[in-house]
This record gives C-alpha cells, structure tokens and sequence, in this order.
C-alpha cells in the first residue's frame, strides 16, 4: 500500500468525487455533504441513478464468479476500485478460491483511509492496495507486478470506470496498454455509461456532473464494443448490465427497464 501522507489530510471535499457519489448512491456513509448534493441533483433528474449503482455491483459480483468458475483465473486487478461496500471482489473470488489474489487500485484518499477493510481476505489468498491514477497504466502493472503473476491470466476489472476518462484522454490506449501487458487466458470486465436506453436523462446527468468538474462520457454500443476489440465476448456480449446473466431468478429492481450502462466480458486468446 503507497502513500506515507495521512490519507484523511489529503482529501479534497470541496468537490464531489466519483467514487464517493457511488457511494452515496448505494446507500453508503464514506462521503461528504457536497457529494450527496450531487448524488441528489443527479436523482433528481434521473431518479433510477441508485438502481444503476446497484446493479452495477451485481454484474461485477456475477462477472466475477462466472470467471473463476468457467475460466479458472485466481487472480484479479480492479482498477477503480471505490470505497468497500460489501461483497468486495476479493470476498466473491475467494469465496470460490481461497488462494485467489487481487490487487484494488484507486486515487481516491478516502479510499485508502479504508484500505484496511479491501485487505482483509483469506488467509490463503492476497489482497494489497494500490493508490494511483488510472491514467497511468505502465505505474499500475509495475505495482501489480509484485503481487500478481503477470505471465498468467488476470482478470482485470474497469468496473464504472472508463465513463469518467474521455476518449481524448486516453481511454482506448488505457484498455489496449492493460490488456495488452496481460498474459493469454486474461479476461477484461467492463461496464461503462451509456445514453442509448434513455438519452434525455443521461445528458442531464453528464451536464450535472460536469458543472461539478467531474468528466462524464457516455458511449454507444458501437463504441463500448470497440473497446473489446481482438477480444473472444463472452455470451450474451455487450448488454445492458440488468441483461448480462441475470440467472433464474434476478433482482426485482433489474426487470422493467434497461439500465444505462453496458457490461461485457472478453476474454484473451
């Protein structure tokens, strides 16, 4: 874990940040006063916005089973990784694996003043922190490198990530330097925005985080898709997250309408 600086100095709450307006959208305390007057503007507008935080945690909680059970990887880096909120992914894989490893990296202070509660696995598995910024790739693999064996299949997980990195940022050379520093075998978990299902609200929800200084990107299916790009997409490929494997008997919450975020799952070849 990096960072010798008290955390809790550090953070800024003058500002709403992501990770704490997920948060708060998911019923959390680890946020601030002017992160839930911006989860509130945006429920406003978009009063489903807590259903899709909800189900974005159950498509990572079924994406992670699904690859430790029918790809056999034991070892996971979750770029974007938020405040904990219980099942963390270390609990779900290990749960199934005891010896699975995973590494969690986020920017967010907060984040790391609750590291402890990500730490904290299976005495079999490893579970380490890692506080760096998503645009820098090459410094994620180093730090993962210590603790993951790259020259054997990770599942790398960009869960309610890449919405917040625009594709002039570098968000296609973000996924590509990941997946492609990973060995045969890896699989790429993604969920990302999208304004295909309901355009109005999305856009009103974009206008609101960006008048907060926070960028938010939707994208297509086309473009989602591209992401995926010399990837095998796992069945039902890129879905509404509600769609992707709901199993017999989904969330009430998840029938009706499409939530606004695609997910899928590629697998390296």
């Amino acid at each position: 874990m990096t960072g010798s600086e008290p955390a809790i100095s550090r953070i800024d709450t003058s500002r709403p940040h992501p990770a704490r307006v997920y948060d708060w959208f998911l019923g959390g305390k680890d946020n601030y006063p002017v992160d839930e007057e911006l989860g509130r503007r945006i429920t406003a507008m978009q009063g489903d916005a807590p259903r899709h935080a909800r189900a974005n945690r159950r498509f990572m909680e079924r994406a992670t089973r699904a690859i430790v059970q029918e790809a056999g990887i034991r070892q996971f880096l979750d770029i974007g990784s938020g405040i904990p909120t219980e099942p963390n992914l270390h609990q779900i894989a290990q749960s199934a694996v005891p010896d699975a490893r995973v590494v969690y990296v986020d920017n967010d202070p907060i984040v790391l003043a609750h590291a402890d509660a990500l730490l904290r696995g299976t005495p079999e598995g490893v579970t380490e922190y890692v506080q760096a910024d998503a645009r820098e790739p090459e410094r994620i693999l180093e730090a993962a490198g210590a603790v993951l064996d790259l020259d054997r299949p990770v599942a790398l997980s960009l869960i309610a990530l890449l919405h917040f990195i625009a594709d002039d940022d570098g968000a296609q050379e973000l996924v590509d330097t990941l997946v492609g520093a990973l060995a045969p075998g890896s699989c790429l978990v993604l969920s990302a925005m999208t304004a295909d299902f309901d355009p109005e609200n999305v856009r009103r929800g974009i206008a609101a985080y960006t008048a907060s200084g926070v960028t938010l990107v939707a994208r297509s299916h086309a473009e989602m898709s591209r992401l995926f790009e010399g990837l095998e997409v796992w069945e039902p490929g890129v879905v509404s997250l509600s769609d992707w494997r709901p199993g017999s008997a989904p969330e009430a919450e998840d029938r009706g309408e499409p939530v606004s975020l695609y997910g899928a799952v590629g697998l390296k070849r």
